[in-house]
């Protein structure tokens, strides 16, 4: 008997979901994680700059078949890092564009574009 691992979700069932949380979101972060255990600290970052201007926001853990996120969301953004954060269907940016928009004071306005 051997072993097969586990190996996740469908590219194509991926795509769909990134397609379908982007289009029925506000705000969505992709990230490494979830709200409640981010997995990373650019995920956290990003769900802490999000977190200061939005109460409600999904996020979506792209850990599950990252590979198949990474391309998928390569598709919107242009970008393959992680995380990724979407406003009303636009790429926003990572983490540190986040950090940039606050730091000059248009992260509030931004998400709530």
């Amino acid at each position: 008997m051997s072993f097969q691992p586990h190996s996740g979700p469908d590219p194509d069932e991926v795509k769909q979901q990134v397609d379908e949380a982007i289009a029925s979101n506000d705000v969505v972060l992709f990230m490494k994680g979830n709200q409640l255990m981010p997995q990373c600290g650019y995920s956290a970052k990003a769900l802490e700059l999000i977190g200061n201007h939005v109460d409600e926001f999904e996020t979506v853990d792209v850990l599950p078949a990252l590979d198949a996120y990474r391309e998928a969301l390569s598709a919107h953004s242009g970008w393959e890092t992680i995380p990724q954060t979407f406003v009303d269907g636009e790429f926003v940016g990572g983490s540190d564009i986040l950090e940039e928009l606050e730091e000059r004071g248009e992260l509030e306005a931004e998400l709530s574009a």
